[in-house]
């Protein structure tokens, strides 16, 4: 892994994230300073900060590993600008624009997370298809795109 971490396209839009979730934080109440402001701030570093440290990481395992983590922390992020916008600290457009961007960097984390992976082991296809059939199969169909893509080497 000889390219440097600003190469990466995800971590060029985690960087471009972490700039919007800092202005839409601007306007949060004085009291949500060191609660949820800091809490949605430096979950959305941790997704940037993760992605590359991983890549200077010296193997894809580690590499793959600190992409799972990224994704855990934007998942973080995002629950923590459902709360915002319930306490009607974050306006529907703003949380619409914030959730879209981590969308686009969740959806290239994952691309290239896969385009690193061996194919899944046979025993994560069995317990993958046995969730679908369960009677948590809706949500568990919902929760697809937010397994990590790196787990089962």
């Amino acid at each position: 892994m000889a390219h440097s971490y600003r190469d990466l396209i995800v971590w060029q839009k985690a960087i471009a994230l972490v700039t919007d979730v800092y202005r839409a934080t601007q306007s949060f109440p004085r009291q949500e300073t060191y609660g949820l402001t800091s809490q949605i701030r430096r979950s959305a570093v941790s997704v940037a900060s993760n992605i590359a440290e991983g890549q200077g990481r010296l193997s894809r395992r580690e590499f793959h590993q600190f992409l799972g983590v990224a994704r855990g922390s934007l998942i973080e992020m995002e629950t923590q600008m459902v709360i915002a916008e319930n306490l009607c600290y974050l306006s529907k457009a703003e949380a619409q624009h914030l959730n879209e961007a981590s969308g686009k960097s969740a959806v290239s984390s994952t691309a290239s997370c896969r385009r690193f992976v061996r194919p899944h082991r046979r025993g994560l296809e069995t317990r993958n298809r046995k969730l679908e059939a369960s009677p948590g199969a809706k949500l568990s169909a919902c929760l697809k795109d937010v397994r990590v893509p790196c787990s089962g080497f």
